[in-house]
């Protein structure tokens, strides 16, 4: 069964997750702080790269453009595999719950729409741990790239839940993401990027009324 299943999105409110008052206010992320937060970690990473580990400026743009790249995928696993691990017993729902699933329940609470900066910095760390290890220097351009995808995710995610639907090219991202929130939790799973729903063939089934404009043509 999906944890995101319990309830009907609700779009005023938030849900208390931590008896625990300290707790509970770590779980509340004002969207400007991990922007910020992690656009200057990412100038500080280019900077270390290009200043003491004597990188060319063209070698750390496609260091960069790697990492903003494969944060697409990191982010599409993690959306699919984590978020939504099959809840198999109460504290795998507990888990899931509070990491994603009080998110579908409300879906517009705008201090819920960021992992909290304590969290996120941990994980940074360790990825930055685990590139470093895997390719050495190259990792300061590389984690650099990753946690600009990480912002640039954050973005999305913020203006699709808070904002209304661009009338531009971006208003697929607004679709796709609504897919998955009230349609169709099993599909749709990328947010910054449909191309690993694409890839992975879980890109969202076609409503009746689409199917019936594809049959008419």
């Amino acid at each position: 069964m999906e944890a995101t299943k319990h309830n009907r999105p609700k779009h005023k409110g938030s849900a208390k997750l931590f008896k625990n008052p300290i707790l509970e206010k770590l779980t509340h992320t004002h969207i400007a702080a991990p922007l910020i937060i992690f656009t200057v970690i990412s100038a500080i990473l280019i900077y270390f790269g290009i200043v003491e580990k004597g990188f060319e400026v063209p070698s750390i743009i496609l260091l960069f453009l790697g990492g903003l790249f494969f944060f697409t995928f990191i982010e599409y696993l993690m959306h699919r595999y984590l978020y939504h691990l099959p809840v198999t017993n109460p504290k795998r729902e507990k888990f899931v719950y509070t990491m994603h699933g009080v998110h579908h329940d409300f879906p517009k609470d705008k201090d819920r729409l960021a992992m909290p900066p304590v969290l996120s910095l941990i994980l940074a760390t360790i990825f930055f741990v685990i590139y470093r290890s895997v390719m050495g220097d190259y990792a300061f351009g590389f984690l650099a790239g990753f946690l600009m995808g990480y912002t640039a995710y954050l973005g999305v995610h913020y203006s699709v839940h808070a904002f209304k639907v661009p009338n531009n090219f971006l208003k697929i991202l607004w679709h796709h993401h609504s897919i998955h929130h009230y349609r169709e939790p099993d599909k749709a799973f990328g947010v910054s990027s449909p191309l690993w729903d694409v890839i992975f063939r879980t890109m969202p089934r076609k409503s009746p009324v689409q199917e019936q404009a594809s049959a008419s043509h």
